[in-house]
């Protein structure tokens, strides 16, 4: 029962995420990467419930097939175990997390060449060698320690200065900026507010202890979830307040108003000052839930957006293809252009404070300019949940029979490239699609004002019977 989704493979603590599973799941890796001829991997992990020792059980497997493991012995960020893998030049690399999932669950990422996200085709292969069975081997952690086949790996220091060395750290320190961050009891302190004080900035932290619950919360940054964060930002005059999600991959953002800055509105800000203020060049690319505001930009630039299904291998893939500047998706997660290729929180939120510091502008006086140039976009999402005679019954509504509710708005065409995206010729859009880490189905909707957007998402959302 182990099946990869758009995040790696993500499963309840207990239920299928088992020590007989991660070690399972290992050997196949093992396997495959022996068949290959690949010798070397390395294994993080966060701060989730057992992601410390099921990280440990994933090395004993592949110590035990003779594959070196460098092991990070400390929590840390799903970015810095790809950038480990993209700078060691391993062919594979781990993460132990289930990222913003509930605190219920665990799970595992699997990287490639490059610090990528594994391909479909890649993950594949270790699905089909599960369901045929695998011999599992394993060897003491300890005992793999002592003849060096496990061996410890510090590259925090590293991944900083990578970070340090592609933001100017001059404009950021004029700018002194007073900054609240919200690791969300997460993996990103570390990381975030050594650079920020490097930058001289004014760095409070908050939820910062090791609690494997997230207090009560999703450990997802989204205005529902960073009332707190909100609350203090404008209680204590901050510039800005950072939110990262449990490893630390995706971000949230409260603006010096109090105001949730959106993962898409970041995207838009982020594109939009390379091309006006910084004067770089280059295409960007989303995924199929994200803001067409970027497709504006672009175009007014003489770039080009390219759209891609819901999954970082995707954005990723892309962005080698056409060298794209940025990639990034509505969830908060993004990354640019020889960075890692794969989404990275920290140095995204790094991005934001250097953005403020050069422009000298809010990022609510950022965003007037960019809606006095496009237009507002504004998204509606909501998630549901299913039975699994439910799910059955939707696949078929959608995909076999391919039938989809009567709007009032001339529709310009029909994409199925992941679930069910309908493009209006007024340039709004609506999708509902099947989360690939959840057992939930998403339907977000983009218009001009948020009360059509919302009216789109009801309509969808009873055509469903949901």
């Amino acid at each position: 029962m182990i099946k990869f989704g758009t995040g790696g493979w993500r499963a309840i603590i207990g239920d299928e995420f088992t020590k007989a599973n991660v070690c399972t799941l290992s050997q196949a890796i093992s396997d495959e990467m022996k068949e290959n001829g690949s010798d070397k991997i390395v294994i993080g992990f966060d701060r989730r419930f057992l992601s410390d020792i099921s990280a440990a059980w994933a090395a004993e497997v592949f110590a035990a097939n003779d594959i070196k493991v460098l092991f990070i012995k400390k929590a840390a960020p799903t970015p810095l175990v790809m950038f480990g893998v993209k700078t060691l030049g391993t062919k594979y690399g781990m993460a132990v997390t289930a990222s913003h999932n509930p605190a219920e669950y665990n799970g595992i990422k699997v990287f490639t060449e490059g610090g990528r996200d594994a391909a479909a085709e890649r993950t594949a292969l270790f699905e089909e060698r599960i369901a045929k069975g695998v011999e599992v081997k394993s060897m003491p952690f300890d005992k793999g320690l002592q003849s060096g086949i496990i061996e410890y790996l510090d590259i925090s220091n590293e991944y900083i200065d990578s970070i340090i060395s592609m933001v100017d750290m001059e404009a950021i320190k004029k700018a002194h900026l007073k900054v609240l961050l919200d690791p969300m009891f997460g993996v990103s302190r570390t990381s975030l507010q050594t650079i920020l004080m490097t930058a001289r900035c004014d760095v409070d932290i908050i939820n910062d202890r090791h609690d494997t619950l997230f207090g009560g919360k999703l450990p997802s940054p989204s205005a529902a979830t960073l009332q707190r964060l909100r609350q203090l930002v404008t209680e204590e005059g901050y510039d800005l307040g950072i939110a990262t999600d449990g490893d630390a991959d995706r971000i949230g953002i409260i603006d010096d108003k109090g105001n949730f800055i959106h993962p898409n509105q970041i995207m838009a800000l982020i594109y939009y000052y390379f091309l006006k203020y910084k004067g770089w060049k280059g295409d960007i690319v989303r995924n199929i839930a994200t803001s067409h505001l970027l497709d504006k930009i672009a175009e007014s630039f003489g770039q080009k957006c390219y759209e891609v299904p819901v999954g970082f291998k995707h954005i990723s893939s892309k962005m080698e293809e056409t060298d794209a500047l940025i990639g990034g998706e509505s969830s908060g997660g993004l990354t640019i252009r020889g960075h890692i290729k794969g989404k990275d929180g920290i140095f995204a939120s790094t991005l934001l404070v250097e953005l403020i510091s050069k422009t000298g502008k809010k990022l609510s006086e950022l965003l007037d300019e960019i809606y006095s140039i496009y237009g507002k976009c504004e998204m509606c999402e909501t998630d549901f949940k299913f039975s699994a005679e439910k799910k059955e019954e939707l696949k078929k509504l959608l995909f076999e029979e391919k039938k989809i509710p009567e709007y009032e708005y001339e529709i310009d065409r029909v994409s199925y490239m992941d679930g069910l995206k309908i493009y209006f010729k007024n340039g709004g859009w609506i999708i509902a699609r099947f989360s690939g880490t959840e057992p939930l189905i998403r339907i977000f909707c983009e218009m001009e004002d948020m009360e059509t957007a919302k009216k789109c998402c009801d309509k969808m959302r009873e055509f469903l019977g949901l």
